[in-house]
């Protein structure tokens, strides 16, 4: 397995463990419950700038419902999965009124992992474009060598995505 995979497969199941809820599942209810970092939320899902990010616009989409892959996912939830999904590429589309370039990662729990019931299924986003469509976010330097810095912060990046943010 490799590492950051590992280690959030290790960490889910230590706080699972010590607590009875997943990590992700209880972190969603506070972002929830806080209201400022959540860009879009339906029945099933919700789509969050979390606290943590560091690409600018980068954002995680999360099962209100504790489930660790998408074969658990009942079809109400499929579909609603499909809808959020259309929101957040549409919203960015229309955040520098562009095709907008991400890279999208479906995160499940690893293959050989016999302890998957504290993982939650979420996907993240990881968009390169910093204030334009001709301002990418590189990193370089201080940032690969000692410690990522955030160019926005994410409640701004959720701000500005709930503005752009068309239900269709």
């Amino acid at each position: 397995i490799p590492h950051i995979p590992q280690r959030k497969a290790a960490q889910q199941l230590e706080y699972f463990q010590r607590h009875g809820t997943p990590l992700l599942s209880d972190y969603l209810k506070q972002e929830e419950h806080q209201g400022v970092r959540i860009v879009y939320s339906n029945h099933h899902f919700s789509w969050l700038v979390p606290f943590w990010a560091l690409w600018p616009y980068e954002t995680m989409i999360i099962p209100r419902r504790h489930c660790a892959t998408l074969e658990a996912l009942k079809d109400e939830e499929l579909l609603s999965l499909a809808h959020i999904l259309q929101v957040a590429v549409t919203t960015y589309d229309l955040l520098f009124d562009i095709p907008f370039p991400y890279s999208m990662g479906v995160h499940v729990p690893p293959l050989n992992q016999n302890e998957q019931s504290g993982w939650q299924l979420h996907i993240s986003f990881y968009p390169p474009l910093l204030r334009s469509a001709t301002v990418r976010k590189f990193m370089v330097g201080y940032e690969l060598c000692a410690m990522p810095q955030r160019d926005i912060t994410p409640e701004y990046a959720a701000q500005r995505l709930q503005e752009l943010c068309i239900d269709e």
